[in-house]
Parts: structure tokens; C-alpha cells; sequence
């Protein structure tokens, strides 16, 4: 085996370490707490930007819907919490104070 190639080989095993810690590991991932919406319609909206807010309106879901959130977990960025509707079983966001009944379902 030529000096290049065992240098070419070393210099992969060494990267190896610091590139398994940028990809997502399968228990980093946290599936949403069930939920549902308590206003009486919450719009839902594909995305949130900190300049100007929410956009996309995916739709509006009613009173009652079940959704998923988990607090702590899930990101909430001026009120606008990252939720997933399991109706279509897309994420999106809505207002955090139209979540609640934890665990309810």
C-alpha cells in the first residue's frame, strides 16, 4: 500500500467521528405530545419568519382538532408555535395559547 493511499485512509477514519456528530441521530427526533386546538379556529400557517411573521396559511383548524405539540421541545417564536396536525399530518404553526388538552386523546 503506497504512503498516499494509508494517508488518504487515516484521513477518512479521522473525519469519520466529526461527521457522525452533524448528521441527526434517531433518538434526537421527538414526536409531538397529542393535543388539540381550544380556540374556536386557529389558522395554520407552512412557515414562520422573525421578520414578518407567519405565512402560508395551509388552513384553519376548528375547535377540537387534534394536533401535537411538545413544550420545550418544539419551537415557539413570538407566539407562534411549531405544531403538527395529524388530520393531513403536516407541520405547521399556530398560536400557542390555541393549544392545550395535553394527553387528552
Amino acid at each position: 500500500m503506497t504512503r498516499r493511499r494509508r494517508t488518504l485512509i487515516a484521513g477518512c477514519l479521522l473525519a469519520l467521528p466529526a461527521a457522525s456528530a452533524l448528521l441527526p441521530s434517531a433518538a434526537a427526533a421527538v414526536p409531538p405530545e397529542h393535543a388539540v386546538v381550544v380556540c374556536q379556529s386557529a389558522s395554520f400557517y407552512a412557515n414562520y419568519d422573525s421578520a414578518s411573521g407567519p405565512s402560508g396559511l395551509l388552513r384553519t383548524l376548528p375547535y377540537g382538532d387534534k394536533i401535537g405539540h411538545t413544550p420545550g421541545s418544539h419551537p415557539v417564536y413570538n407566539g407562534w408555535a411549531a405544531s403538527f396536525d395529524y388530520g393531513p399530518n403536516d407541520w405547521g404553526y399556530l398560536r400557542i395559547e390555541c393549544i392545550g388538552g395535553y394527553d387528552s386523546w
